[in-house]
């Protein structure tokens, strides 16, 4: 294994990554930290590019140490593609979509619990637990049950109700709250109190490696685009995760030696009706405030108190971004209309990207011939009512 250790990015804090972690003692979530040099001698890109299409082929970039704790549905390496049509019709000449809506459990949460499962197993994990919108917990139950974990999921009952399917299907105790995600947490937070240690907290961002998973969107959209960054990147942030790890993908990257030049820019897509890190960014804050009555048909970025507001925000200032909220009417318009130029039906966080990409052209803040990737983090399948018939 070439991880190093886990670090507090807020005060600086080392922490055994030999061991179950939550959050640092100043309450801030950990890093993990690797050997880059040592990663460096070992593999090449080339030698990457002969191995599997999946996001164990970043494993020298990944936790998990021994094969045989890796948790795999095949999850990774999902397509990115351009949208012509679309982008022609917003001004954009050079739009790619990159699409997680074809990863196991139909969204890019597959990969954070992937690593997140295979590394809790590792550490000796029995049962894990955690708060949901929706597309989390089906992907932490599908993979604590291949892992042989016993999972516990909370979550909001205006949640999709295909990702309450998914968690009973794989038998995890479900528990439903009337509220939101900030309220499932805190009937999680009483449960694993109460087990007295038995039940690990995998809940986002306290514990270090699902953002590890996550981290290996930014390693494919740099293998894909031929190992270099493109101007930007877009993704519907909620709890931010993707976005603290797309940015950190590329920081290891940088240091590798294996990207140089400009970092690309990153973009906080959120909805009016939830936009704490819009607030936060427009007045050049470091921390979010939690949002009131947070609402919003993109329900997976409905997330009124982000635990990594200081990652996120520190890394839309330091690669030069932004952040836009667009309205859910806006965002259910973009579906659409991508749906019928490019043919694909979208999630509505994915179509949050959309409506932020069109408005940042129509502002100049972004110029028509730059290469714009854009996230769809999940299946449009689960969500049917976005369309009307």
């Amino acid at each position: 294994m070439f991880v190093s250790g886990l670090d507090c990015p807020r005060c600086g804090a080392q922490h055994d990554a030999a061991k179950p972690q939550n959050l640092c003692d100043c309450g801030s979530p950990l890093l993990t930290r690797y050997d880059l040099g040592a990663v460096h001698n070992a593999v090449t890109q080339a030698e990457i590019a002969t191995r599997p299409a999946d996001l164990w082929r970043y494993r020298e970039l990944l936790p998990v140490v021994a094969m045989d704790n890796q948790t795999s549905l095949g999850e990774g390496w999902t397509p990115m593609w351009p949208a012509e049509a679309y982008g022609k019709a917003i001004g954009l000449s050079n739009l790619l979509l990159k699409d997680e809506g074809l990863i196991p459990t139909g969204s890019f949460k597959a990969r954070g619990a992937a690593v997140g499962v295979s590394r809790a197993k590792e550490l000796g994990a029995r049962h894990v637990a955690m708060p949901t919108n929706g597309n989390a917990g089906a992907a932490w139950a599908t993979y604590a049950a291949r892992a042989g974990l016993r999972c516990t999921i909370a979550m909001p009952y205006a949640a999709p109700e295909i990702c309450r399917q998914e968690i009973v299907a794989a038998g995890a105790e479900l528990h439903l709250v009337d509220g939101l995600i900030s309220d499932a947490g805190k009937l999680i937070a009483k449960l694993i109190a109460e087990s007295q240690g038995e039940i690990f907290d995998a809940s986002t961002l306290k514990e270090p490696y699902r953002l590890e998973g996550k981290k290996t969107m930014g390693l494919e959209i740099a293998e894909q685009l031929g190992w270099r960054t493109p101007d930007v990147i877009i993704y519907p942030t909620g709890g931010g995760v993707g976005l603290i790890g797309i940015w950190k993908a590329f920081e290891e990257l940088r240091e590798l030696g294996w990207i140089t030049g400009r970092m690309p820019r990153l973009v906080a897509a959120q909805s009016s009706g939830c936009a704490p890190i819009v607030q936060a960014f427009s007045r050049g804050e470091k921390q979010a405030q939690p949002w009131p009555d947070a609402q919003t048909v993109a329900f997976g970025i409905t997330v009124p108190a982000p635990l990594g507001d200081e990652l996120i925000l520190n890394s839309l200032f330091a690669s030069g971004g932004t952040a836009i909220a667009v309205d859910d009417s806006e965002i259910l318009e973009d579906l659409a209309e991508f749906g019928r130029r490019e043919g694909l039906l979208l999630c509505p966080e994915g179509a949050a990207c959309l409506s932020a990409a069109r408005k940042l052209r129509a502002s100049g803040w972004l110029a028509a011939d730059e290469e714009i990737v854009v996230l769809n983090t999940g299946s449009g399948l689960k969500y049917p009512g976005t369309i009307q018939l």
